[in-house]
């Protein structure tokens, strides 16, 4: 009965952590640059102290993230860019470089090209992004290249990393790489555009739905375990 309620637990726990994955990519549906996130469930097998005996437990400690691009939007904002590839843009953050997806950037009012969370933006040299202050006709290659008023100044940094799978996830749209990044080679630049979440809604309620009858019909699995440990209390509990 116990090993019953230890095997229980650790699926219930498993489906909780998908569960709350699965609510937070249908709340990031509308986030610039989102990218799902998935649970990868595992057999954990433990020996008895019993002839051929032991117990199988189910564990979720791995997450994944899907590489599939979102669905880029025409908004013909100057500094709105969208990577058509798997490249990443990079920016400089208190705790080191990231990478992002997220590709609404702005001059702030030193010059400097930002996110929308003020990280300044990188170049292909991991130096700040300057867009001059008098530059009024701005145009970006699909290399990252930058020209204001017809004269080149910067290279927007495009990267990308060997294995995208060991990219470190620290929050919606930003990851941290303990490899060093990659010079993207099959990735453009598309500017006026931004890439949307790559969740699918309709698939994620499926899913949200799904996990949720897994995790009630486990808790129902749980409530009788308790029922008959109780019992066996209560009758062992009269014969002495």
């Amino acid at each position: 009965m116990v090993s019953t309620g230890y095997i229980g637990i650790t699926r219930q726990s498993g489906l909780l952590k998908e569960l709350q994955t699965v609510a937070n990519n249908i709340a990031n549906i509308s986030t610039t640059g989102f990218r799902r996130e998935g649970v990868v469930f595992a057999e954990s097998v433990q020996p008895l102290d019993a002839a051929g005996g032991g117990v199988s437990m189910a564990t979720a400690r791995v997450r994944f993230t899907d590489e599939a691009g979102g669905t880029m939007t025409r908004t013909g904002g100057r500094f709105d860019l969208a990577i058509d590839g798997p490249g990443f843009f990079m920016v400089e953050t208190p705790q080191g470089n990231r990478l992002t997806r997220a590709g609404s950037f702005t001059p702030n009012g030193e010059g400097d090209l930002v996110s929308a969370t003020g990280f300044r933006v990188l170049d292909a040299g991991g130096a700040p992004v300057f867009i001059p202050p008098d530059a009024e006709d701005v145009g970006i290659a699909e290399d990252g290249s930058v020209s204001a008023n017809g004269r080149p100044v910067a290279q927007i940094g495009v990267f990308e990393v060997e294995n995208p799978q060991l990219l470190l996830r620290e929050d919606g749209v930003m990851f941290r790489s303990d490899a060093e990044p990659l010079p993207a080679e099959d990735s453009r630049v598309k500017q006026g555009f931004i890439e949307g979440s790559n969740v699918n809604a309709i698939i994620e309620m499926t899913r949200l739905i799904e996990v949720q009858r897994a995790y009630e019909l486990g808790q129902k699995l749980l409530d009788r375990e308790d029922e008959q440990i109780r019992s066996a209390i209560r009758t062992l509990g009269r014969t002495t």
